[in-house]
């Protein structure tokens, strides 16, 4: 049975309860398991000690009356079931946030990874809630990425949360790169800040994304968590929060316009199936535990506007999708709780078309609210749906091609066909540094648009025809 041992009052921690117990009842993988305690609270810090005067931190993640489960961020190899420490400091985890943590780097749990000093300023909580539904104010103006398929056919809109579906290998961080370079609010002067959180990804992923951001001059309006794939993957628990803290500050406490970006949400949940292993829970869908939906919601919903505040939070999870496969839990779940998706598709990679953005199985809900008057131009919906409709019959011709050959086709068709290539090298594909304004990213749809025959535009109108069709 466990026996506190008292230990000597320190003077920052009067307050807190300073009951130290020794030997635990488990240690499985990165979990301890302790009874005989006195009732601790859902995620509170523990720190953990292995016998020979190390400190590691933990935090709870089950309770009960008199135990407790706790996952340990530094792992548990050494620690003995007799002769381990554990101390419960009464409080949750916490990160520092001010105006100084912008051009920052840190690491998963928010301490400094640039070799500069901690920042002062207040402490925050990491485990927010949710916005509530009633204070949201409802997303309506356009953020500017800089890449015309986002911007002309998939617009990403202040408050929203779109994801990038991915493969193994396709360039998914080249444009997480890009959009943190280029995303602007348009037409305002309005402060713009990056936040950008990193799980499980490799050291020379973070160094290009640093690297990045250095040389484009935009580190400066970036603060970035970085879990590497080196670091305990509980530790990736904790990430998305921190970030999601860091950028509640930004935007809802200095008014800024906050895009944050989560890559890869895929190993988050990976760290997820790995504890709920370790405690022996029930398994759902390819063994991910069975709150994997609840958890997520409780990341995603932390984005949006919030009614008489005037900063917003906008998120662009990076999803990799096992073997291609859209329908697995992770981008499955994500698509039902996010508001749409921007898949990249390997057949456009593999013929050198960048971004490979998919034309028709990207989305973004929110698009009609964010377009038109007075945000981008009054004919963008028109002619956003014209590329669809028209890139759809490329499709659907293309297939018919692969059964009766070209040379079956009629002369529409073949038009069509080279609609469908120009289409995909002028208006998809651009240079990895290349940022597109608005206007020019219209013009070109309707460049692209003017391949075809003026019979075939029946999503725009005759006035927009004659303003722009050709010219």
């Amino acid at each position: 049975m466990n026996t506190p041992t008292p230990q000597p009052e320190r003077p920052d921690d009067r307050l807190l309860d300073r009951r130290e117990y020794v030997g635990v009842t488990e240690v499985s993988g990165p979990i301890v398991a302790l009874n005989g305690i006195h009732n601790v609270g859902y995620n509170e810090l523990v720190e953990i000690g292995d016998g020979r005067g190390n400190l590691r931190l933990g935090m709870t993640l089950e309770v009960s009356e008199g135990a407790a489960i706790a996952q340990v961020f530094e792992g548990t190899s050494g620690l003995r079931l007799s002769s381990t420490r554990v101390r419960f400091r009464g409080e949750p985890l916490t990160i520092t946030v001010s105006p100084e943590i912008l051009g920052r780097a840190f690491d998963g749990l928010g301490r400094p990874a640039d070799g500069s000093p901690e920042p002062s300023g207040e402490e925050r909580d990491v485990n927010g809630l949710p916005v509530n539904p009633t204070a949201r104010d409802y997303p309506r103006k356009f953020i500017q990425t800089g890449i015309s398929a986002i911007d002309g056919m998939n617009t990403l809109v202040r408050g929203q949360k779109l994801p990038i579906f991915s493969g193994s290998g396709l360039p998914h961080r080249q444009i997480v790169a890009q959009i943190t370079r280029q995303a602007k609010i348009v037409g305002e002067d309005a402060p713009f800040a990056v936040v950008f959180a990193g799980m499980g990804i490799k050291h020379d992923e973070a160094m290009f994304y640093l690297r990045s951001f250095e040389e484009s001059g935009a580190m400066g309006r970036v603060v970035a968590y970085l879990s590497l794939a080196d670091a305990p993957s509980v530790e990736r628990r904790i990430t998305p929060r921190a970030a999601l803290t860091a950028a509640e500050y930004l935007a809802f406490d200095l008014g800024m316009h906050v895009l944050v970006i989560l890559t890869d949400m895929t190993n988050y949940c990976e760290a997820l199936r790995e504890i709920s292993t370790q405690r022996q829970e029930i398994p759902s869908r390819k063994g991910y535990p069975g709150y994997l939906y609840s958890d997520l919601a409780s990341i995603y919903e932390r984005a949006g506007m919030i009614i008489g505040r005037q900063g917003s939070i906008t998120q662009v999870p990076v999803v990799s999708m096992p073997n291609d496969d859209i329908s697995h839990p992770v981008p499955d779940l994500s698509g039902y709780i996010t508001e749409g998706q921007i898949v990249l598709e390997r057949d456009l990679d593999q013929r050198g078309i960048y971004p490979p953005i998919a034309g028709l199985p990207s989305l973004s809900r929110l698009m009609k609210d964010g377009i038109g008057e007075g945000m981008t131009r009054a004919d963008h919906a028109h002619l956003a749906s014209q590329l669809f409709a028209g890139y759809a019959q490329v499709k659907n011709i293309r297939a018919l091609a692969s059964v009766i050959g070209e040379e079956e086709l009629s002369t529409l068709d073949q038009t069509y066909l080279q609609f469908g290539e120009t289409f995909e090298r002028k208006f998809l594909s651009q240079g990895i540094d290349e940022d597109r304004s608005i206007t020019q990213t219209l013009d070109l749809g309707w460049e692209v648009l003017s391949v075809l025959p003026r019979e075939e535009l029946h999503r725009i109108t005759e006035e927009e025809i004659r303003k722009y069709y050709g010219k």
